[in-house]
């Protein structure tokens, strides 16, 4: 798909921090140019400045399972399925790390599963929500082996992390999925895209299995 613009047809007059704790809020006043070639008016935004992110989709294509991660997010107080979600194991990447890396040391953290990055699978790349915010997540699935033990409360005390690991049959999951239960893009995107694939992936690994 081809874009007519570029960065050139953005004019920033000015940005501010106007919140800084744990993420940023920025406030841009801008202008940008229009699709019949004149210029907006000037226009205020603000940014909430989060960043990239990666999720992880652990997914053992023998047993036909999912692990997933419960925990608390003050943005779902107002689920009516409460305010402590299933999810793909997530984290945050900092500047000049790189999004496998990330993917590894996350996965250790919240599920104490040992991975390398020739497990992942991209899966995508999309901005969570560009209107507002400039996070940008990637999603991965993790080929990996899902015994029940993995299974167990994980995450790192000092970030305040309580994260309950648990592991599903993919048609659990995708059923939670169709009814609502899991509600949140990331996760939804990677079963979906799971959803697809999940044929092939369980084809290569029973020719890979077999001798």
């Amino acid at each position: 798909m081809q874009n007519p613009f570029s960065a050139d047809d953005i004019v920033i007059d000015s940005r501010d921090t106007v919140f800084a704790g744990f993420f940023r809020i920025l406030r841009y006043r801008l202008r940008h140019r229009l699709f019949d070639g004149s210029w907006s008016k000037p226009l205020v935004r603000e940014l909430f400045a989060r960043g990239d992110s990666v999720g992880v989709l652990l997914y053992d294509p023998l047993r036909d399972s999912v692990a997933l991660a419960q925990q608390f997010r003050i943005g779902c107080l107002d689920n009516e399925h409460g305010a402590w979600v299933w999810e793909v194991v997530a984290g945050m990447v900092k500047p000049g790390e790189d999004c496998a890396d990330v993917a590894v040391r996350e996965v250790a953290e919240e599920t104490g599963l040992q991975i390398h990055a020739g497990q992942l699978l991209p899966i995508a790349r999309y901005y969570s929500s560009p209107g507002g915010t400039d996070e940008r997540l990637q999603l991965y699935c993790a080929l990996c082996d899902l015994p029940p033990a993995v299974e167990g409360v994980f995450g790192l005390a000092e970030e305040g992390e309580d994260i309950r690991i648990r592991t599903f049959a993919t048609d659990e999951a995708f059923g939670a999925m169709l009814a609502g239960t899991i509600n949140n893009a990331a996760t939804l995107i990677a079963l979906q895209w799971l959803q697809l694939n999940r044929g092939k992936l369980r084809q290569n690994q029973a020719v890979s299995a077999s001798p």
